[in-house]
């Protein structure tokens, strides 16, 4: 009884301190339907892209007329602005539903080791969009988001660094297949927040 005792005592102690260091109440959810977003962005920009009559050139040169531009950037706004509004309602949600304090030091750890990364590839992104050079823009959204899921998974449920790692493989991979930047993106962003995202519900949201 007594090593039983001691045992709860240090497993109730862990569970503790990694509540307390980890922003446990991401959603899975929130990530299946940040996958669904991608998924129907991805055919828009496509759409966009590809049956714009005023686009020219090859798939590894393409001339995007400033209208054709401001469309991507008004898709890509959209699905990140639904995106991160479905996973801050659906984790306050769940944190309320485990008691817990959404906005607490894991969580601003959580934030701020997230968009260093994040911000840091969104100006380079944007200096790239000023020079006219779009093909590597797909790629380096991959690549500079799995960084910024790397570099924040420290803070929160580890399956976000997998997340990462995969995002970033992808994203090396699409610059070898430059071109095709909008079905990497859409594997990415979309395939993959359906695939972790449905292996956290199922991990932990259904508790």
């Amino acid at each position: 009884m007594e090593n039983e005792k001691y045992f709860n005592d240090i497993t109730e102690i862990k569970n503790l301190m990694n509540k307390s260091s980890r922003f446990i109440s991401l959603s899975g959810l929130s990530g299946i339907l940040a996958g669904f977003y991608a998924l129907i962005g991805s055919w828009l920009a496509y759409k966009t892209i590809y049956f714009d009559n005023t686009t020219m050139g090859e798939y590894r040169d393409l001339i995007i007329t400033e209208d054709a531009v401001i469309r991507l950037l008004v898709i890509a706004i959209t699905v990140l602005v639904l995106s991160i509004i479905t996973g801050i309602v659906l984790s306050i949600n769940k944190a309320k539903k485990s008691n817990e304090n959404i906005w607490n030091a894991a969580s601003k750890r959580l934030l701020i080791n997230f968009m260093i990364p994040l911000a840091t590839g969104g100006f380079f992104i944007i200096f790239l969009i000023e020079k006219n050079m779009f093909g590597l823009i797909a790629p380096l959204n991959l690549i500079f988001y799995g960084l910024a899921c790397v570099n924040a998974s420290k803070y929160t449920l580890g399956d976000v660094r997998y997340l990462g790692l995969t995002m970033i493989g992808l994203g090396l991979l699409s610059t070898w297949f430059l071109g095709y930047g909008i079905l990497f993106w859409a594997l990415g962003f979309g395939g993959c927040h359906i695939l972790y995202g449905s292996l956290m519900y199922f991990k932990y949201d259904r508790n």
